[in-house]
């Protein structure tokens, strides 16, 4: 069972924020909190454009309709008539700039001019002048309560509409008499004056209805597009951001192979040149070899650092000959283990290396991102030791075993030794790549002196 509560300050818990109410989960409701953006220049251009070839084509088809007698017993002049197209047309230019103004604006021209000049308002561009500036209202209003209070306005003013067609308009009086004078087996179930009046309720609902349901349409179609658009500006930004993360982390990786690369080395270089400065009048062979295994060092943390900066210039092309052969070479593992405990056995650091398996091939199974992990904790360990410490030995135990979590490898370092007073305590950077390596591996860390005396470093990594 989850809990409900959530705590917002100590010691003081607090209510999770209550559900949306119903009403606000219907589909019609949904993103109701958003405003959709204003119209773009170009979209207001078009409108422009759009309301003078519409005006154009209602005067033409108002010419052909008068030509062909359609407006007969209109007594009101041409001019009237073209200035009502006009009134009901021209302020669509601002249709969505302005949509529940315009749709206000067009819906007193409707009611007004019906009843005024009825031969134009029958016209198809008018009603469609009309029904453009109510889906306009719908799909493009940034202010939904008024838009919802516009649209109840508007109900009521057709309402009325409908209501003076019927007892005031002459195009209905006519109407009604071509009905009484036809035959009567022609007639319907229904008396003729309610059957028109229920035709025309049912074109006027589909009519408004038509606009309301494609505005709201449009509307959501809208919303849906700005809610892609910022998904995917946040894809892309987190995109952006996992990829300076990785570039992060693998300059943080390459920076721990560095120090633990240079570090080792250059502790034995110093160790040796160190003796060969001390034997080089009295023991000129022991200054040769330790001249030779400064030689090999430095040799071989030259090959490694190439190693690892070949990483930072890898590409599909081979590395040209230029590059000082710069190429990646294979990395460590637990099977460079005794070649490592054997090179500092040669500087002269006792180093006793234990290897104990729970179950023969436990560790053949370890990943050889892990392998590479343990193998620097060692190095780095170990250079500690001769850099820090006077112990003379050092213990080296790598075993594995089951916990209730899961299997897990261990690699533990101790020595005897007491620190140094001339050495320098060191950067710190050795310490907390060990921690970042075992954390990137999930695993635990213990560092640090030991009650009896020395050293200890140990680190253990969970087995998926």
């Amino acid at each position: 069972m989850i809990d409900t509560l959530a705590f917002d300050s100590p010691g003081r818990r607090a209510e999770t924020p209550p559900a949306p109410h119903w009403r606000a989960r219907l589909p019609w409701r949904t993103g109701e909190d958003w405003e959709r953006p204003g119209p773009t220049p170009n979209q207001q251009r078009n409108d422009v454009v759009s309301a003078v070839v519409l005006l154009l084509v209602s005067a033409l088809v108002l010419e052909v309709s008068r030509g062909i007698g359609a407006a007969a017993g209109e007594t009101r002049p041409i001019w009237f008539q073209h200035l009502a197209l006009a009134l009901i047309i021209l302020p669509l230019m601002v249709r969505r700039r302005f949509p529940v103004t315009v749709m206000l604006l067009c819906s007193t021209g409707f009611l007004c001019l019906s009843l005024l000049v009825p031969s134009v308002s029958t016209q198809l561009t008018f009603a469609g002048a009309y029904f453009a500036a109510l889906y306009t209202a719908v799909a493009w209003s940034r202010d939904r309560r008024i838009l919802w209070m516009g649209s109840a306005v508007v109900i009521a003013v057709m309402a009325l509409w409908v209501l003076l067609s019927f007892t005031v308009s002459s195009a209905y009086d006519g109407m009604l008499e071509r009905l009484m004078e036809g035959d009567e087996t022609y007639r319907g179930v229904l008396p003729p004056l309610a059957s028109l009046a229920i035709y025309n309720s049912l074109i006027n609902a589909a009519y408004f209805g038509g606009a309301i349901i494609f505005g709201m349409g449009a509307w959501r179609a809208a919303h849906r597009r700005e809610l892609l658009v910022k998904q995917s500006a946040q894809l892309e930004a987190q995109s952006a951001e996992l990829a300076r993360q990785a570039v992060l982390d693998e300059r943080l990786r390459i920076a721990r192979e560095l120090h633990d690369v240079v570090a080792h080395h250059i502790a034995v270089i110093g160790v040796q040149a160190g003796a060969a400065r001390r034997v080089l009048e009295k023991k000129p062979e022991a200054t040769a070899g330790a001249l030779q295994t400064i030689e090999a060092s430095s040799r071989e943390a030259v090959a490694e650092m190439r190693s690892l900066l070949g990483v930072l210039r890898a590409g599909e092309e081979p590395p040209a000959a230029s590059d000082g052969g710069a190429r990646r070479t294979p990395e460590p593992g637990l099977a460079e283990l005794p070649a490592l405990v054997a090179e500092h056995q040669k500087l002269g650091l006792s180093v006793t290396y234990h290897r104990s398996e729970e179950t023969p091939g436990d560790l053949d199974a370890v990943p050889a991102p892990m392998a590479l992990s343990i193998y620097r904790t060692i190095q780095e360990s170990l250079a500690n030791v001769r850099r820090h410490s006077t112990a003379g030995s050092a213990v080296v135990a790598l075993r594995t075993g089951t916990a209730e979590t899961g299997s897990w490898v261990e690699v533990e370092t101790v020595d005897d030794g007491r620190p140094r007073s001339s050495s320098t305590a060191g950067s710190g950077f050795g310490i907390r790549g060990i921690r970042e390596r075992a954390a990137l591996h999930g695993g635990e860390t213990e560092i640090g002196p030991r009650s009896g005396g020395g050293w200890r470093v140990r680190v253990r990594f969970p087995v998926r």
